[in-house]
Formats: C-alpha cells, structure tokens, sequence
C-alpha cells in the first residue's frame, strides 16, 4: 500500500482547502520543493500534487513549481489540476511526472480520455471526485448527477495506472475517510484504488488496508500534527517502503 503525501499549490504555495472550497484556504509553506523534500526524508517515496489554480483554469498554471519539483527530488510525482490536453499530458511527463490525473476532461470526454489512456498507458490515473454519490468537476466547482460508481466502471477496461477517489465532504476536515464508498470501489473494478479525503489517522490507514486499496493520500493531517509519516510508514501495516540502494 502507497503512503501519499499531498502537496496543493496555488500561487507556487502550499495550501489546503476545506472541502474544496477555493475562500477556505490554509497556507502552511511558501517553497513546495523543501516541503517535498521533507517528505521523502522521512520515507516516502510518491507524491500527490494538486495544481489548484490549473483547476480552475482549465490548463497547467503551476507547471514550473512541479517541474523543480520532479527535477529536484527524487519521488514518484502524480500531478492532477488542468490536465485536459494532450499537449499539458506531454508537457507534464517530459518534466518528469510520473503519472497524470485527469478527472473533469476524463468525464467530459470520455472517447478522448480512452485514446489518451491507451497511448499513454498505466501513464494515466482517473481522478473521481464527489459529493455524495456523484461526481463533482471544474476543481469541484460544479456538481454532475453520474454515479462515481458507474463511472468507474465504464473506465474499468482502460489501462490505467490507479483511481483516486476523494470525497469532497471529507477533504480538508480531519474527520476519516469515507470507507463505505472506497470499499465499494475496490469491489466494483479491478484497477488500483488510492483513497483521498479525510485520512487523518494510522487507524484510517490500517482500515484502508483492509478495504483492499492500493494507495492514501494524506494532506492537511500532516500539516497540522495529526499524523506523521513515520507513524505509518513505520507502523507494521505492510506499508514500510524501502528505497533502491
């Protein structure tokens, strides 16, 4: 199981937002480069980054600040935030991001979303985002009425790299994740599922673990103390991760 540490930009710096919500936002550090290179101190070895202005502008806005990101150190980057064209999925991977998370160009375009995945394969990863059941768009802006359920399971055949679920309720509030609907999604496609929203504790993680997915992504709790990486990276969960020597 993959320990994910979240890093959102907005302005080149990292914040948070509370349940997606672009005028609740949290700043904790102006240079996203020292912060992930905190973070692989301590073991991890990907990192989640959200480029927050590029979801609200439809294109990469922050593509420099991840590009230093990737260049500097060494982890796995997933990028998500205004991937809606071939050539940000070009640009993106040619500055070293490891894979791409597409999620409101993937559900408007679905045909298209499908070459992408194919000519870029296990390069891509399916970012269903919701409120409730259904799947939210635009940097959550907008609210759809397609089940994230049967979504996932129209892209089920793609080859994709993972699916990152996050429920939009849950994100930013350091009250768990939503269990019930990652279970559900483990059980509905046999792709890799990374849970996001609300993971604040080791207990999160272990009942994570025992849901079957493949990966979490932690954000405002490690920024607040809430949960360390050393926590549960060292916690005998299976999810101690070793580095090439």
């Amino acid at each position: 199981m993959d320990i994910l540490p979240a890093i959102d930009l907005i302005d080149g710096q990292c914040v948070r937002l509370i349940q997606g919500e672009y005028d609740k936002k949290i700043t904790y550090k102006d240079d996203p480069v020292a912060q992930a290179q905190e973070f692989y101190d301590a073991g991890a070895q990907w990192l989640h980054v959200v480029d927050l202005d590029g979801a609200k502008e439809g294109k990469p806005v922050n593509a420099e600040g991840v590009a230093k990101i990737a260049k500097e150190v060494p982890m796995k980057v997933e990028l998500g935030g205004g991937i809606r064209d071939e050539a940000a999925i070009v640009t993106m991977l040619d500055a070293g991001v490891t894979r791409l998370i597409l999620g409101s160009s993937a559900i408007k375009q679905f045909d298209w979303f499908g070459e992408m995945a194919r000519k870029y394969p296990n390069r891509l990863v399916l970012g269903l985002d919701a409120r409730g059941a259904n799947l939210a768009t635009e940097g959550w802006l907008d609210q759809g009425s397609q089940s994230i359920l049967d979504f996932a399971k129209q892209a089920a055949d793609l080859p994709l790299a993972a699916i990152i679920y996050t429920d939009i309720s849950k994100d930013g509030m350091l009250a768990g994740p939503n269990i019930q609907r990652t279970k559900q999604l483990v059980e509905a496609v046999n792709l890799p599922i990374v849970a996001a929203g609300g993971v604040t504790t080791v207990e999160d993680i272990k009942t994570l673990k025992t849901a079957g997915v493949a990966g979490a992504i932690i954000g405002r709790a490690l920024y607040e103390g809430t949960i360390t990486l050393t926590e549960v990276l060292e916690a005998e969960l299976g999810t101690r991760e070793s580095r090439p020597q």
